[in-house]
Formats: C-alpha cells, structure tokens, sequence
C-alpha cells in the first residue's frame, strides 16, 4: 500500500492526468466534458481509469447527481505536495545563498591578489 504522498506523485506523473487537474482548475466538469480532448487517442475507460487514479490519490472528487457524474478538483491533496516539496525548495535556496558568499569572497581574494600583484610590478 503507497502512502499518499507517493499516491499524489504518481498520480502527477502522467500527462494525461495533469491534464485532466488543468481542466478541472478551471472549475467543475463531467466526465464526458473531461473526456473529450482525450478521445482521439484513447477510449472512455481509459479515461475513466485515468480518473480513479486521481480519485484514489486525492486529487479530485467525483460525486454522482441523477446520470451526471460531476468532478472537482481537491486542491488540499496539492497542498500536501506542494508543503512537502516546499522544504526542499528552502534547503536549495540556502544552499545557492551560501554558494553565493563563498563565491563572491573568493572573487573578493583574486581581484585583491590581483590588484597586489600589478602594483607590485610597478615598483
């Protein structure tokens, strides 16, 4: 059994499926309206397997309203994410930050070595 974290990354793995979330941000949809784009290149149980993955990590909830089956985006599954990637991101921006200051003192010590030395030669 996957955690839900790895359920949310696998999820996102597919292009299809992102797909499907960028539709659904734009607000509510059935499944034949998500279904459309896709049906030139694959069949309707396709997609719906393409949604019970979504379904399954979270990320969308589909109810049912007489033969309609309406689906929405669950952005709190893409908070999960997104708070999980976040530490990451700030241990990066650290890290270039401290690269930084190495750098622009070991920029500081040539130019200062450098001007010693031209003046040295003048003499």
């Amino acid at each position: 059994m996957q955690d839900q974290l790895s359920q949310t990354f696998a999820a996102l793995a597919d292009p299809t499926r992102r797909a499907i979330l960028a539709h659904l941000s734009q607000g509510e949809a059935n499944v034949s309206d998500l279904a459309k784009p896709f049906l030139k290149d694959m069949s309707l149980p396709a997609i719906t397997k393409h949604l019970k993955v979504l379904e399954k990590a979270g990320l969308v909830t589909k109810t049912r309203d007489a033969q309609w089956r309406p689906c929405k985006l669950n952005g709190e599954a893409l908070k999960t994410a997104s708070d999980w990637m976040e530490q990451y991101r700030q241990y990066w921006e650290e890290s270039f930050d401290r690269l930084d200051a190495y750098l622009k003192t070991v920029t500081a010590k040539k130019k200062a070595t450098a001007k010693g030395k031209k003046n040295g030669r003048k003499k």
